[in-house]
């Protein structure tokens, strides 16, 4: 680990993408003409070296033409991040602050990189948008960005034990199971799921929607077992609400310590070149 492999034809760099898994692939395409390439060179040899857990590649454009084209490659150099074989992110130009905080912001956390037991799924956490996620009912000093890390705090209910808890993503994903940690007395009991809403259901609707899925958490899921959903309709998520209903107790105060959504990002790789290629409304190219 911490060497940037140099790839040599399309063939060789597909073989690397699959057998990453869901590890973050960063791929540098470079040219030898290229100057600020050759000054990003010995940063992305030393960010190899510093994320030992991401696999880092190098395409030089002239000799793996086929590759540079297929990945919307023009302008060098440029960054491209891979999960799952699924593109999730680019950079463009020779920023070293910014290219380590991508690095940073799709690595993922030790626990999260391979779930045991689930091939070809991850903690989706890179892929939450965490500003238009928000939570009903939350205390204000335990809110729930302290539950999607696992780094210390934790979500509390405040008025009474229901919340709701909406989480969008970046981009759609598969949904594939959940893991809870959890007081035994206070973590979440009877839990309804909704996908896809408009906006953000309020206590009413959660309660009268028709869910796609309701689960009864037991103390064992709440120990950080993965909780299985029914994969076939968690398809193409681009937002997932859970409507706790009550607690383990019957108290007033819920807990969530560490909230975790395993899945995979669906690849929508060559739709998001064909939109960016055509542009929004009053964009200028």
């Amino acid at each position: 680990m911490g060497s940037v492999k140099t790839m040599t034809d399309e063939a060789n760099f597909q073989a690397e993408l699959t057998n990453a898994g869901t590890k973050l692939v960063v791929v540098d395409f470079t040219a030898t003409w290229c100057g600020p390439c050759q000054r990003m060179a010995p940063v992305f040899q030393q960010y190899a070296t510093k994320y030992p857990r991401a696999i880092f590649l190098k395409v030089d454009v002239d000799q793996c033409q086929e590759t540079a084209a297929a990945q919307g490659v023009s302008a060098m150099p440029t960054f491209i991040f891979y999960r799952n074989k699924t593109k999730v992110d680019r950079l463009q130009g020779a920023d070293p602050t910014s290219l380590e905080s991508k690095i940073q912001q799709y690595y993922g956390s030790e626990e999260g990189e391979e779930i045991e037991g689930i091939a070809g799924h991850m903690d989706l956490s890179p892929f939450i948008a965490k500003a238009e996620c928000e939570c009903l009912n939350e205390s204000d000093e335990h809110p729930l960005a302290h539950a999607l890390t696992s780094n210390g705090g934790y979500l509390q209910s405040d008025c009474d034990e229901q919340l709701i808890i909406s989480i969008a993503f970046n981009q759609a994903v598969k949904i594939h199971s959940l893991k809870l940690k959890a007081p035994a007395d206070k973590g979440p009991k009877t839990v309804r799921i909704f996908i896809n809403q408009p906006r953000t259901l309020d206590f009413d609707m959660a309660d009268s929607y028709l869910s796609v899925q309701d689960l009864v958490v037991s103390p064992e899921d709440l120990e950080g077992n993965p909780i299985n959903l029914r994969y076939v309709k968690f398809q193409n998520v681009q937002n997932i609400q859970f409507f706790i209903k009550d607690n383990q107790s019957g108290d007033d105060i819920t807990q969530i310590d560490h909230f975790v959504i395993i899945g995979s990002p669906i690849n929508t790789t060559n739709m998001g070149d064909f939109k960016r290629v055509a542009g929004k409304k009053g964009e200028s190219h």
